[in-house]
């Protein structure tokens, strides 16, 4: 993309200056590289969001951002209801709630190196991946209503995990305002199967190794050092997210036209926060939350099986648990005063900073923990929220490394089996159903997540902790 669009405000901000239709300016936080290593759509996405009715202050896009289904992933706009404000199936994503969980697993790389391969294959028996993959739980009518109203906290309460889990996980395990009788019957057939599943694409679980640590007081703060080994997990809402946006993107299409919404790309599609439409989104949206985060909770469980398996003395204990494709009713301060704003982030990570009261009491003198994922063969980082990220993003920064290139592009160019091969003589065991899936997130056909990380950091968007490489890493 081409620099001359913009203009530099200052070494990782960019901006757009509102026209046409535009409502209010787009921001990209990059490095001058990675903006230019961004495709065009990027660009025109930010200027579409841009043009929404009720969004305030600006369009944002984080420095992994590359294009999506409407927004950029990587985008983060708020919407103020009173201000005819909307909200986008598109601006959340399919894969609703979408996030990263780290656990400590309260041992030093040296420990596991001796049982890794016996370790790998026994996580990728217990937990179900790819396309789909079916659980061993079934939920029955009353237990799916029970599971999207009560989240993380209802998978505790059924065994899967530790009440002393819910205190680390965003929302503390429960998405208030789901509405199971919002998502429709086939949604929920769809997950009645899937719940304690990885899923496929860029979905993974990894153990890790810590490299390096960048801040050691904050690190001090989460229990991090270098060469402790940690489990992260990549996952979603699965079948049930992808349904919830499915159905609903399709009926904000047909009615944008009686809502007076005229849309610059049907992807777009979006309702008015207070019509019955928007309200009946927000709540399927906020069960579809729910379900992520009784799938991560259920998944934690079976990580820790397995560890106990192998590992007499594991103690797989909770981190942090975020998500970064959600709509969240938030308070954030405009123009000297605090407003309620409903905040979508598609691709991007909440990143509150210190003293924040909605951040565990344990963590909240440093700030919120920031998960962003590598790929199979590249690092992944822990970064801390800042209180400038709060007024620069609504408190968000990235989430990933973000595709350089299709999944097509990638199976074209590289084969599953030499990838697997290659990690391995790397140290780096991966396990995977399918050949052609490690082809599609080779780490090749994404954007370098340590320049990614380094852009949000010097943007002021979050502030990088600690470095995490991969030991073994089971995908879908």
């Amino acid at each position: 993309m081409e620099t001359n669009q913009f203009e530099r405000v200052a070494e990782h901000q960019w901006r757009i200056e509102p026209r046409g239709d535009m409502r209010v300016p787009g921001i990209v936080y990059a490095s001058e590289q990675l903006l230019r290593d961004m495709d065009q759509k990027v660009h025109e996405q930010v200027c579409n969001v841009a043009s929404l009715p009720g969004i305030v202050k600006a369009s944002y896009a984080m420095p992994d951002a590359h294009w999506g289904y409407g927004f950029p992933i990587g985008g983060v706009a708020a919407f103020d209801a009173g201000e005819g404000g909307v909200v986008s199936a598109g601006g959340v994503g399919f894969d609703i709630s979408c996030g990263v969980r780290t656990l400590h697993t309260g041992l030093q790389r040296a420990e596991l190196e001796p049982v890794k391969p016996r370790l790998a294959d026994l996580l990728a028996d217990i937990i179900p991946a790819g396309v789909g993959s079916k659980g061993r739980l079934r939920l029955n009518g009353a237990q799916m209503d029970a599971m999207l109203s009560g989240g993380a906290q209802w998978a505790v309460e059924q065994g899967y995990g530790l009440a002393a889990d819910l205190e680390r996980i965003e929302e503390r395990g429960c998405m208030a305002g789901a509405d199971p009788s919002a998502v429709s019957d086939h949604a929920k057939k769809r997950q009645r199967a899937e719940m304690g599943t990885l899923g496929s694409g860029n979905h993974y679980l990894e153990v890790q190794h810590v490299t390096a640590v960048y801040d050691p007081g904050t690190a001090r703060v989460f229990g991090i050092r270098v060469g402790d080994v940690v489990v992260s997990i990549h996952c979603g809402s699965r079948g049930l997210g992808h349904q919830i946006g499915t159905e609903f993107l399709k009926a904000m299409v047909t009615a944008a036209p009686e809502h007076g919404l005229t849309l610059p790309d049907r992807e777009l599609a979006c309702a008015p926060i207070d019509s019955a439409l928007g309200r009946s989104y927000l709540a399927a949206m906020r069960a579809g939350i729910n379900c992520a985060l009784a799938n991560r909770q259920i998944l934690t469980h079976l990580a820790r099986q397995a560890f106990e398996q192998l590992v007499s003395n594991a103690d797989l204990t909770l981190l942090y648990d975020v998500s970064h494709n959600t709509c969240k009713l938030e308070e954030h301060v405009l123009d000297g005063e605090k407003r309620s704003l409903y905040v979508h982030r598609k691709g991007a990570t909440r990143a509150f900073g210190p003293d924040h009261t909605d951040i565990p009491a344990a963590l909240r003198a440093v700030g919120q923990p920031v998960l962003v994922g590598g790929t199979m063969g590249t690092a992944s980082y822990i970064l801390t929220g800042t209180r400038d990220a709060e007024a620069r993003s609504f408190g968000s920064a990235c989430h990933g490394a973000g595709r350089s290139m299709s999944r097509h592009q990638a199976t074209r160019k590289w084969r599953g089996q030499s990838v697997v091969s290659e990690l391995a003589e790397r140290g780096i065991l991966v396990r995977s159903p399918s050949l052609r899936g490690v082809a599609e997130e080779a780490p090749g056909a994404y954007k370098d997540v340590a320049a990614v990380v380094d852009a949000s950091d010097q943007a002021g968007l979050a502030r990088k902790v600690a470095k995490l490489e991969p030991m073994v890493c089971v995908k879908g």
